[in-house]
């Protein structure tokens, strides 16, 4: 397969005409959906092989032996885990009902998005009532369909083929209700509200009634509409009278070269959620606490214990040296643990050069049978039960001069 694309990337496309560049263009997303396709397949092989070797050996435990294959998939795929368990579930449903639904796949007639979609709206469904909501499919054009539409079409289809499933499904969800935040570009964040429907929708009309509210007022109004109902949502979360008087406290990375010299161009960083001018942090009027971990050619300054566990200073300079996201190659998780890269049972440090960050799912992992974690010169170096290797390279705050 390799081979092929390097055949094709040395046809001189400039040579081509308009018509038979979107030929090819056409051709080749169908060929990456059915290449999608053959790796699900291949991904349920893998599945199927594994578990039972597993199984063999004495491990029986269901959600042990799902995390085992989930970790190999996500760095043989360079996704994380979340991404591999979608794609390792996806490969299983579609041999479980929905034979129509993978017919297409493989022609690459649908794509990998959209097969997710699919299978997450029948994810609750057993064999016959898939295979009852692929049937319903068939009569349909989904080729022509967006994602959006696709989605809404299988959950009518699921609602009515499986009203109780359906209706406890909804009801789970509403369960899950949850505020996250996560790093956006430009030193912004995105606050997401996980909600029921109706609360969704009343708390947009509620900031629109906000805007509506300031837009009829005598002062002149200098704020967008987006902006006035971003504010009034912080307001009213904080119990400030103005959105800028929150109270913050940020721990910054600062480039030890930037307090030695005040014209450094090296910006700070907020761990997590990148670059980001400290000078706008102390422009809120509210109480401001900024601690700053130092740098130097990109490493963080300091950090040692006899402790066996990483805690307090020294676990927030591990944490802060990754961004506070999981170090596993291709893993961008919230890093809530603090792993000893040499183990503790075997004498390693508690110190900042022998702690990595990871996420829970890749903490618990490394304690799997065949798995092995490692110092290298250039990183750090898993290995997984296959012999497979992968590197993690080490943690810089990368705001050298070239």
């Amino acid at each position: 397969m390799q081979v092929a694309v390097e055949q094709a990337a040395t046809v001189d496309a400039e040579s081509c005409g308009e018509s038979e560049l979107i030929d090819q263009i056409q051709q080749i997303e169908s060929l990456q959906n059915s290449l999608a396709a053959l790796q699900a397949n291949r991904i349920r092989s893998f599945a199927r092989t594994h578990v039972d070797r597993r199984i063999s050996a004495g491990v029986v435990d269901p959600d042990k032996l799902e995390r085992g294959v989930i970790a190999q998939l996500g760095l043989a795929c360079r996704v994380s885990p979340t991404e591999a368990r979608s794609r390792l579930r996806a490969a299983r449903d579609l041999r479980e009902g929905l034979d129509h639904i993978r017919g297409l796949f493989v022609a690459g007639e649908l794509s990998r998005d959209k097969i997710a979609a699919i299978v997450t709206a029948t994810a609750d469904l057993d064999t016959g009532q898939r295979a009852a909501v692929d049937a319903r499919l068939a009569a349909h054009d989904l080729t022509r369909l967006g994602i959006g539409r696709l989605r809404d079409l299988v959950r009518r289809l699921v609602a009515e083929i499986a009203p109780e499933k359906f209706r406890s499904r909804v009801e789970a969800a509403r369960a899950q209700r949850r505020v996250t935040l996560r790093p956006a570009p430009d030193g912004m964040s995105y606050l997401t509200a996980y909600l029921p429907v109706e609360q969704g929708v009343a708390c947009l009309a509620a900031l629109r009634k906000a805007f509506t509210e300031v837009s009829i007022a005598p002062a002149p109004l200098t704020r967008s509409r987006g902006q006035v109902m971003a504010d009034t949502l912080v307001e009213r979360a904080t119990g400030k009278s103005a959105a800028t008087d929150v109270d913050i406290e940020v721990q910054v990375l600062v480039p030890v070269e930037a307090l030695i010299d005040p014209d450094s161009p090296l910006p700070a960083e907020v761990p997590g959620h990148g670059p980001v001018p400290v000078d706008l942090l102390a422009t809120t009027t509210g109480r401001k606490a900024l601690r700053r971990l130092l740098t130097r050619n990109g490493f963080i300054i300091g950090g040692g214990s006899r402790q066996r566990f990483f805690t307090g200073l020294l676990a927030e300079l591990v944490k802060a040296r990754a961004r506070r996201r999981c170090t596993e190659p291709y893993c961008d998780a919230p890093a809530r643990h603090i792993d000893h890269i040499d183990r503790s049972a075997e004498h390693g440090p508690t110190a900042l050069e022998n702690g990595r960050a990871v996420c829970e799912f890749h903490n618990y992992i490394r304690e799997q049978p065949g798995w092995n974690v490692a110092r290298s010169p250039d990183g750090v170096r898993t290995t997984t039960p296959t012999g497979h290797t992968y590197l993690a390279p080490e943690d810089r705050f990368d705001t050298r001069r070239e």
